[in-house]
């Protein structure tokens, strides 16, 4: 248990991080809520007795630096994270605190790493960009896979979801994405991204039991694609996705997600089954749970959590199987996440 530390999370009251704040406060930190509506975030407080309310937006570097006035590190869950990311770096390299985020969003991770490698190493910090069920999630499990190899030829990650019924953030962030990108596809092939027109392949993957052989489709890229290669010497990194799941993401009309339990998670289940080559061997690690959402939430709280208790690897800009060890982390966070090796 952790007690005392403050933490800053800007986009407080959207879907995502909410979970954040409630496993903040689970866990003994103290939450600042943070974000761009007062009202919303007014509205959250008054489940959280005596919270901290700080509103700010992005485009006002005085206002995020009062929202991160005092505080230890900063979580940011507002997305699009190519509009928040850099606003909210910037403010954290001015307070010298650690920075995490939940961005699924490829470009505006590359962005990250692009734009503030050098500067976040030099001010000896850390920023931790994707620590959340897509991107954090999905390198962890390759680094674990990974174990004492240095090198592989290919690493695959397939998201076996029950169904995925997206927040209206993970639609805006798509939207921002497909746009960036001109509406193209892109793939980690041969040490590099290319951007593609054509139709992803569809295919088969054999998940573990109960969930067993389902189709998926193939190169259904996320965020996987820029944390994997940015630490592990891989040249291949595809990512696939259960058929019902990329529907129900594609669908215009699919409802968001719909709690049913006490702790605001939907009925949703995953599995993610990781699988690495190197010649002719193969290792392979799994993460089972409930909620995608909801899962980002401890995944990014254990990140500050050994960040802030000196329990990492490297500072600057670095992905989570950089900066802490794998399979510790992943273990550390049952409950919440079954973990396995083969």
């Amino acid at each position: 248990m952790t007690s005392g530390h403050t933490v800053t999370v800007f986009g407080a009251y959207g879907h995502t991080g909410r979970f954040v704040v409630a496993e903040l406060a689970r866990r003994g930190f103290v939450p600042v809520l943070s974000g761009r509506d007062a009202a919303k975030l007014h509205d959250l407080a008054a489940s959280w007795p005596g919270a901290d309310v700080r509103p700010a937006s992005v485009d006002d570097p005085s206002a995020l630096d009062r929202a991160l006035h005092g505080a230890d590190a900063v979580i940011n869950c507002a997305g699009p994270f190519a509009a928040t990311a850099a606003p909210l770096i910037e403010a954290a390299l001015r307070a010298g605190i650690p920075y995490v985020d939940v961005a699924a969003e490829i470009e505006a991770n590359l962005d990250t790493f692009a734009h503030f490698a050098e500067r976040a190493a030099a001010a000896g910090t850390v920023v931790i960009p994707a620590m959340a069920f897509f991107g954090g999630l999905g390198d962890l499990l390759v680094t674990a896979a990974m174990g004492d190899w240095t090198t592989a030829d290919e690493a695959h990650v397939a998201y076996g979801l029950s169904g995925w019924h997206p927040t209206a953030g993970t639609r805006t962030a798509g939207a921002v994405s497909r746009e960036r990108r001109d509406g193209r596809r892109v793939v980690y092939r041969g040490g590099r991204l290319e951007y593609r027109d054509d139709a992803p392949p569809a295919g088969k993957w054999t998940f573990p039991e109960p969930m067993g052989v389902r189709s998926v489709i193939g190169e259904f890229t996320m965020a996987d694609v820029v944390t994997v290669p940015s630490h592990l010497a891989i040249p291949e990194v595809r990512t696939h996705m259960t058929v019902e799941a990329a529907r129900d993401l594609s669908a215009p009309d699919t409802p968001a997600p719909t709690a049913v339990d006490e702790h605001g998670r939907s009925d949703q289940t995953f599995l993610v089954d990781v699988l690495v080559r190197s010649g002719g061997e193969e290792r392979r690690a799994v993460a089972g749970g409930q909620d995608i959402y909801a899962v980002s939430a401890p995944l990014a709280v254990e990140a500050v959590h050994r960040v802030l208790a000196g329990r990492t690897r490297t500072v600057g800009v670095a992905s989570a199987g950089a900066v802490f060890d794998a399979p510790e982390f992943l273990r550390a966070l049952s409950p919440y996440l079954s973990f396995a090796l083969s």
